[in-house]
């Protein structure tokens, strides 16, 4: 490439990393910016949690004094104590078309993966199961979500062409709301609730809901530790979590399943989409930008799904049909005409069967890359 690589030393320099795609995508009817507050956070060692037990480098590419490509390379020590697999991951990579850039930055993560003695590198991943994962390769006219990222057609093309392959792929479902829930789910949900000695959380506010969101992140690490790359959270990454994003929730969205004791064992977390509201802020807060997400979380025609968790000795008991037919509820009454399935492993049959009796469509997937470093 005509040009050079150079790695974020400095604040203005990840700022710079931060704003790239900002005008990689200017124009682009489909991209969703995540908040730029939460990029530099995310990628601040000083603020994240994560980097307790990782380590991150971050590259840009220049061609003259302009940015055309960046990327960061991530070795989460974690996954191999867990996975026993010496791999590196790769995220944050967007680019120009033109491969010669994009070969350039993903052999500055090659480079420094060999220096490490790793094995294999694989992406887009971030730091945990939380962040974006997967690289779009079907879907491109579909409007991105909050949860899930955007990249152009050509990205898998450059992977490809610099040596990656498939390692797993995730489904995306649109679901239009049905004008009146399925009465065999409503009743089935009752029956559930009855049979099991077991009863919907009602809470009024999100004071309410707080004290169960530690619970949430126990059941979460247990129903999600057998996923792709999936890895324990710490108890300081629960903490930022939930100072995050429990801000945002409102309690008619996340149905909550207890037993006769309290005991949460069930739980879904959905919300309005941000997606437009992201869009119109420009990943920024200020000083529009919160007006725009207050908005959308206040009136919307379209919701997202975000995570969904059945404790172990409930499942195949039909829970999830109570969680199911709560959101659909919600989501009526909100006003709610579509419904983002958000990713779902392809190889995960019982998460798809969960949308069996509704009308769906696939209308995204996402990719996660693997090389092999070789000797």
């Amino acid at each position: 490439m005509d040009g050079h690589i150079k790695e974020v030393h400095t604040k203005k320099a990840l700022k710079a990393f931060v704003d790239f795609p900002h005008r990689l995508y200017a124009g682009n009817a489909y991209w969703v910016p995540a908040l730029r507050s939460d990029e530099m956070n995310t990628l601040d060692r000083e603020k994240n949690p994560a980097f307790a037990y990782c380590e991150a480098r971050c590259w840009l590419a220049y061609e003259g004094k302009q940015v055309v490509g960046r990327v960061a390379g991530i070795i989460n020590r974690r996954h191999k104590e867990k996975w026993g697999q010496s791999f590196m991951r790769f995220g944050w990579f967007d680019a120009v078309n033109n491969p010669e850039v994009s070969l350039a930055l993903l052999e500055k993560v090659e480079d420094w993966a060999r220096s490490e003695g790793l094995t294999d590198v694989h992406g887009p991943m971030g730091f945990t199961n939380l962040d974006h994962a997967g690289m779009l390769v079907e879907g491109f006219e579909e409007l991105a979500t909050q949860a899930a990222g955007y990249s152009y057609s050509y990205y898998s093309d450059h992977l490809m062409q610099a040596g990656y392959v498939k390692d797993v792929d995730y489904l995306e479902y649109e679901m239009p709301m049905p004008e009146a829930v399925d009465p065999k789910i409503a009743k089935l949900a009752k029956l559930v609730l009855k049979r099991n000695n077991l009863r919907l959380l009602e809470v009024k506010d999100k004071k309410e809901l707080l004290p169960y969101a530690r619970e949430l992140f126990d059941m979460l690490g247990a129903e999600y530790k057998h996923l792709y790359g999936v890895v324990p959270l710490s108890e300081e990454q629960v903490n930022a979590y939930i100072d995050q994003y429990f801000g945002f929730i409102s309690p008619d969205f996340v149905p909550v399943i207890v037993d006769t004791d309290g005991r949460m064992v069930a739980f879904g977390v959905t919300m309005p989409s941000l997606s437009k509201a992201l869009q119109r802020s420009r990943g920024r807060l200020f000083p529009f930008g919160f007006f725009h997400l207050m908005r959308a979380l206040k009136k919307n025609e379209r919701a997202d799904l975000v995570l969904v968790a059945v404790a172990k000795e409930y499942q195949g008991k039909g829970v999830n049909a109570v969680l199911i037919n709560r959101m659909f509820e919600v989501f009526r009454d909100f006003g709610i005409k579509k419904v983002e399935s958000n990713p779902e492993l392809e190889s995960n049959i019982a998460v798809q069967a969960q949308w069996k009796h509704f009308e769906r469509r696939q209308h995204k997937r996402r990719r996660i890359f693997i090389k092999h470093l070789g000797d």
